[in-house]
């Protein structure tokens, strides 16, 4: 952890699965994660105007993925906890949401207050397990969703970001399967696309670089961007904020990584039929 980052308090937490972070906002854009987003007020109140939905205002705000939205804040600064859908059961966030929404919301307020606490003051130097993050932040393990093994393989080939792009044929080809076959399989097991799915992972990456003091045209170039024009086009949609802003913000920020995802627990697949 470096210095300025334990001097502001600042703080993000990545894990495979889940991201915790507390820091600052930016200037409410509208923006379209492909994660179940928590929000929650450091100070004061959230608004929230999502797609649909009449604007709200609250110290805890839910998103859930691929939703577009816009979130304001009466302090500069937030915590926002990040669920990448496919690894929880279909309706565990559907319940999820309800349940932080409802009369247990000041617990949840109060469990992620703490939980930001705890991590700025007891940093983990090593790995987090899934269930271990859920329950910092919501007092329980959400349960896991299992998924086919063959798309399980593809998810690890999209999130290795290295070598040649990661394609559905290529995919499609590993897991003997047609392309439209996989494509249909991967929709099924993950409720998403194939290429949106791939977008946003590529997206979510750029979080591991924030604090990082790195030409961008290398760095989209790196994560898998064809060009830098695409590259600040895909960062805008799915975090409301030109890649430039988010690293001129992020200059205090400690980042902690972690590389399992849930070790045993994460591995949970069904055998491809």
């Amino acid at each position: 952890m470096d210095n300025e980052g334990r001097e502001s308090g600042h703080l993000m937490l990545i894990t495979p699965e889940r991201v915790f972070y507390a820091g600052l906002l930016g200037r409410p854009h509208q923006r379209c994660s492909g994660a179940f987003h928590v929000y929650v007020a450091i100070k004061g109140g959230l608004r929230l105007a999502a797609e649909g939905a009449v604007e709200g205002y609250s110290e805890l705000a839910v998103v859930p993925p691929n939703l577009r939205h816009t979130i304001a804040s009466d302090y500069r600064s937030v915590i926002c906890v990040l669920i990448e859908p496919e690894t929880v059961c279909v309706g565990a966030l559907d319940l999820l949401a309800k349940r932080l929404a409802g009369a247990e919301r000041q617990f949840f307020v109060g469990r992620i207050h703490a939980a930001c606490e705890q991590l700025q003051h007891e940093p983990r130097d090593g790995d987090i397990f899934s269930s271990a993050f859920d329950i910092m932040c919501f007092g329980d393990a959400l349960p896991r969703r299992i998924l086919d093994a063959r798309v399980v393989k593809a998810i690890a080939q999209i999130g290795r970001f290295s070598g040649d792009p990661v394609t559905a044929a290529s995919c499609a080809a590993e897991a003997g399967l047609s392309s439209s076959r996989f494509l249909h399989l991967f929709k099924q097991e993950t409720g998403i696309s194939f290429r949106s799915f791939r977008a946003w992972k590529r997206a979510r990456h750029l979080l591991h670089f924030a604090n990082q003091d790195l030409n961008l045209a290398h760095l989209a170039q790196h994560i898998g961007y064809p060009d830098s024009t695409h590259f600040s086009h895909s960062i805008r949609r799915f975090y409301g904020l030109k890649p430039r802003a988010i690293f001129s913000g992020s200059r205090d920020l400690a980042i902690y990584r972690s590389g399992r995802a849930a070790a045993g627990d994460s591995a949970w697949t069904q055998e491809a039929g």
